[in-house]
């Protein structure tokens, strides 16, 4: 099952082959019906061969396509406005976070993400083959210099005198994002610093601590001022102190909408993931602004961030969103963090440890059967009758000391479970219960 809400991906070779890639280029192209497209990859081994197939797909049903070659996520969400080249649609190879063996393809068809909805229309086209055939186009261009000069004229150079450790990850914005913080003034050492689709060093999802214990040794090491680690493409970024502990994305989020209120005044909306604590939404009244919670997932996130004008918007994963871009960057991100540690003046750990600490769980994954998960998810609906309950994604359970959720993940055959308590006990006792009754091999 490649065709996700939000994206396609699935395992190269396995879920996605190069005839299917072939057949989505076909889709796509039929419903640009001639319109420009952006290509472009990441650095995973499979990606030549599937951007080849791709391009070959849309070239064959009219598009007109710019391809830019190999480069971070943020950067082609940059190449694709109107501040750059102004194409109608994006269609990026990139398996952003996940294992190396994994491909996908994340589109944009006009100002929006794509819907649940539109993907499916892809998936449908691929299967009835009811292409239309036209002679398309294709030229390159390199914006990686222009993507540089608009990170340099947003983040300024204003924190000179921070050090930051970069976790590239083997990842895309090798080569990029040292040079973007070196060019902003800060003093930046680089792990895992060269372009390697194998990912042999670490796993390129940060947001799993276990993936990133050697940019906190680092920091500390290095007696660098903070860390950032970013996830395989780069739209993904998670923070460490310079005690070298991981940075809640809950915090993170608190932290870059305070450093936003000062140019934004009170009048403010902040998107955040249902995932979140509690201490997300509760952050942004006290500075005065509207939180509005949204579906997981990076689509329904941005959608609902656009729709309504807001300054900030943030996942757990590490997607951050910003007005100023439109979309997520988690280079910039980093830029923002720096900033606001520079004119607070004081270490970021005594930032991170100004917010109590919520009892929340990681996001836990469990594999389970596609055929399987609606039928658990009816079952919780059933044991929880009883308390407040949300199916606007997944279910979502309200207790007086404590909520859960469970949903079905976006990118992988797996369920994820969220809990927050009002203490740890509370926490570690709920989330057995929820594993012994529906997650029990």
């Amino acid at each position: 099952m490649i065709y996700k809400d939000c994206d396609i991906r699935g395992v190269y070779g396995e879920e996605l082959t190069l005839k299917e890639v072939r057949l989505i280029g076909r889709a796509i192209g039929t419903m640009l019906n001639g319109k420009s497209i952006i290509v472009c990859g990441d650095v995973r081994v499979s990606t030549g061969d599937i951007k080849t197939e791709l391009t070959e797909g849309l070239l064959e049903t009219g598009a007109d396509i710019i391809d830019i070659g190999i480069v971070p996520t943020p950067s082609a969400y940059f190449a694709k406005s109107r501040e750059c080249l102004a194409a109608y649609a994006l269609a990026i190879v990139t398996a952003s976070h996940n294992p190396a063996q994994y491909n996908g393809i994340k589109l944009m068809l006009g100002d929006l993400p794509p819907t649940p909805q539109k993907i499916k229309e892809i998936a449908e086209l691929v299967s009835s083959g009811q292409f239309r055939f036209s002679q398309g186009r294709i030229r390159k261009t390199d914006i990686l210099d222009a993507y540089i000069r608009k990170m340099k004229s947003l983040a300024g150079e204003n924190a000179k005198s921070l050090k930051v450790v970069l976790d590239i990850g083997n990842g895309t914005t090798a080569g990029i994002a040292g040079k973007i913080y070196k060019e902003c003034g800060y003093e930046v050492i680089e792990i895992y610093g060269e372009a390697d689709g194998r990912f042999p060093n670490r796993n390129p999802n940060p947001a799993d601590f276990k993936n990133i214990t050697e940019v906190c040794h680092r920091v500390i090491q290095e007696n660098a001022d903070f860390g950032v680690a970013f996830d395989g493409d780069g739209d993904r970024a998670v923070f460490i102190d310079d005690k070298g502990r991981p940075v809640i994305n809950e915090k993170a989020l608190i932290f870059l909408t305070a450093s936003k209120t000062e140019e934004n005044g009170k009048a403010f909306s902040v998107v955040y993931d249902q995932k979140c604590s509690r201490i997300v939404p509760d952050a942004i009244k006290k500075m005065g602004g509207e939180p509005i919670r949204e579906r997981s997932g990076h689509a329904f996130i941005k959608k609902c961030f656009l729709d309504n004008g807001s300054i900030l918007g943030g996942e757990i994963s590490g997607h951050f969103f910003f007005r100023e871009l439109g979309h997520d960057d988690g280079i910039y991100a980093g830029l923002c963090l720096g900033t606001y540690i520079s004119k607070q003046g004081r270490p970021l750990s005594e930032i991170v440890d100004s917010i109590p600490d919520p009892h929340i769980s990681p996001d836990l994954r469990y594999q389970v059967a596609y055929e399987n998960m609606s039928c658990v998810l009816e079952r919780i609906k059933e044991d929880y009758a009883g308390y407040p309950v949300s199916t606007y994604d997944g279910v979502r359970v309200e207790m007086p000391d404590a909520w859960f959720l469970i949903r079905k993940s976006v990118t992988a055959q797996e369920m994820t479970l969220r809990i927050e308590a009002d203490s740890a006990t509370k926490m570690d006792e709920l989330r057995r219960k929820i594993e012994e009754r529906y997650f029990a091999q």
